[in-house]
């Protein structure tokens, strides 16, 4: 009876380390993405200054090495938006889920979410105009005129 419970602890903690993995190689992959779209919007920008509106998407952005993460949205260059919020106009905006692209298409240059488990990218080609933003051309790919 105890080397079943052994055994079964043991392959509990080999699950939970796997899932650890799992999660970390995820959040490191969101990182990479975010890094390479912030740079893609801010190409020439040497200090990038960064905000997000939730705690989760903070922590991701504080992760990244060459970006500051700011404590207010008016201090950003860049700011991400998990939740529906007024933020400076001037001040470039991506957000985090469809829905909210949808509600803030004519404020936002694009967005970043998960579906199905794979990462989708959308810029909106009208607001990268209104800010004088060129996307690489590794990017283009990702530019619609609506969603």
């Amino acid at each position: 009876m105890v080397q079943f419970g052994v055994s079964i602890l043991k392959k509990i903690i080999f699950l939970l380390l796997i899932a650890t993995v799992l999660f970390s190689s995820d959040l490191k992959t969101e990182q990479k993405i975010y890094k390479l779209i912030i740079h893609a919007l801010l190409p020439n920008k040497k200090d990038i200054k960064v905000w997000s509106d939730t705690k989760s998407k903070e922590n991701l952005l504080r992760g990244i090495d060459d970006i500051v993460y700011v404590s207010s949205p008016t201090k950003a260059n860049f700011v991400l938006l998990s939740k529906d919020k007024k933020t400076n106009k001037d001040v470039i905006k991506f957000v985090t889920n469809i829905q909210l692209l949808e509600a803030q298409q004519n404020n936002v240059v694009g967005g970043f979410f998960w579906q199905k488990g794979r990462p989708n990218i959308l810029f909106l080609r009208r607001n990268l105009k209104e800010h004088n933003i060129t996307l690489p051309e590794s990017m283009q790919e990702y530019i619609e005129d609506e969603i």
